[in-house]
C-alpha cells in the first residue's frame, strides 16, 4: 500500500502556493463564475454568501482540502506513488479544481494509469472551461500546471 498523503516538505509547500496563486484569497463569501458561492482560496463546501474569514483559516482551510481531493485521486489512480514529484503536484492541483469525481472520469487519470504520463499531462489542459464557456483564466492556470507536470516527463 502506498504512502496516504505526499503533500508534506516540499511537495505540500508546492501544491499550498501554485493553488493559492491561481485560486487567490477573497475572505469574504462572493459568487464565482458560475455563481456558486465560493470563499478564502476557492471553496464551495457549506459556503454562504456572507460568510467571513481571517487568512489564517483559509490557509487550514486549503491545506485540508488539498488533502482530502489528494485522498480521493490517489483512490483511482494504479500507482499514485510512482507519478513524478512535480507532476504529482500538477494533478493535485487538477484535481482540487475540478473535483475528484471528474478527474478519476478524465482521460488524464486514465492515460496516468496507462503508463503515459506526457498524454496524461496534455490531457489535463482540456478542462478549460466553466459554464459552458473557455476561460482564459483557466486556459492559463493549465497552461502553468502542464509546464510543471511536464517536469517529470523523462
Amino acid at each position: 500500500m502506498g504512502r496516504k498523503t505526499r503533500l508534506a516538505g516540499t511537495a505540500g509547500a508546492a501544491a499550498i502556493a501554485l493553488v493559492g496563486m491561481w485560486e487567490g484569497l477573497r475572505l469574504t463569501a462572493y459568487r464565482d463564475i458560475v455563481g456558486v458561492p465560493t470563499v478564502c482560496y476557492g471553496e464551495t463546501l457549506g459556503v454562504k454568501i456572507g460568510d467571513k474569514h481571517t487568512k489564517v483559516e483559509c490557509d487550514a482551510m486549503l491545506l485540508a482540502s488539498l488533502q482530502k481531493h489528494e485522498a480521493g485521486m490517489r483512490k483511482c489512480l494504479k500507482d499514485p506513488d510512482g507519478i513524478p514529484e512535480r507532476s504529482y503536484v500538477a494533478f493535485v492541483s487538477l484535481t482540487y479544481n475540478i473535483g475528484v469525481g471528474a478527474f478519476c472520469k478524465s482521460t488524464a487519470r486514465k492515460r496516468l494509469d496507462a503508463g503515459n504520463l506526457r498524454g496524461a499531462c496534455d490531457a489535463a489542459t482540456w478542462y478549460n472551461r466553466a459554464g459552458g464557456r473557455k476561460i482564459p483564466g483557466l486556459v492559463k492556470r493549465r497552461s502553468a500546471e502542464h509546464k510543471l507536470c511536464l517536469e517529470g516527463v523523462k
